[in-house]
């Protein structure tokens, strides 16, 4: 009879997950996941197979992250237009709180760019999760007269998502918060309705 597993799968992840976005896939040793995770090297190569499988696995956790993190924000935001003012400041909360790490997925494919198909295809699934969020938003404040409707809402998210990503691409530069938040209000600005 197969033993139990004594530990909890999501708490390993998000000590890998951390462990990766602090220094990358190919930087980060066996040794470190296992001080990240608090697993042993067998438990890990037992459980996720490999490392590359153990950064697949991360990733699709980092991504669902994401998807209830840009859920709550809408959740809790007045109108579309405060649904994106929220995501661009809950990103500056997170570089500025977190180590000035970026973006997992930015920074996959920063360090793999299209040499892994696996690896590539998860970065751009979640890049369209991210960018139909986007679109709901836009949409939504569209809806509410909060957003123009000057432009597309596909636009609009794509203005945004390249905003983030370059937010986080400032902060790791080492940028002021009044800095990113300049940013981040232009760009609020820019797709308010007038």
């Amino acid at each position: 009879m197969p033993r139990p597993r004594e530990f909890d799968e999501t708490e390993a992840l998000e000590g890998a997950m951390n462990a990766f976005w602090a220094r990358g896939y190919e930087a980060t040793s066996t040794e470190e996941l296992c001080a990240a995770t608090g697993l042993g090297r067998s438990s890990i190569y037992n459980t996720f197979s490999s490392k590359h499988e153990l950064f697949r696995r991360v990733l699709d956790h980092y991504s669902h992250r994401g998807i209830r993190l840009r859920e709550t924000l809408l959740d809790n935001a007045p109108d579309g237009l405060g649904a994106i003012r929220l995501l661009l400041a809950s990103t500056i909360d997170d570089e500025l709180e977190n180590g000035r790490r970026g973006c997992l997925m930015v920074n996959t494919i920063s360090e793999f760019g299209t040499t892994d198909p696996e690896i590539a295809a998860q970065v751009n699934a979640d890049t369209e999760a991210h960018l139909s969020a986007l679109v709901h938003f836009a949409r939504t404040g569209q809806a509410d007269g909060s957003v123009t409707r000057d432009r597309d809402a596909t636009d609009i998210a794509n203005f945004i998502h390249a905003t983030i990503s370059g937010l986080r691409t400032m902060s790791r530069r080492g940028a002021e918060r009044e800095a990113l938040a300049s940013v981040a209000e232009i760009a609020t600005n820019a797709v308010a309705r007038r």
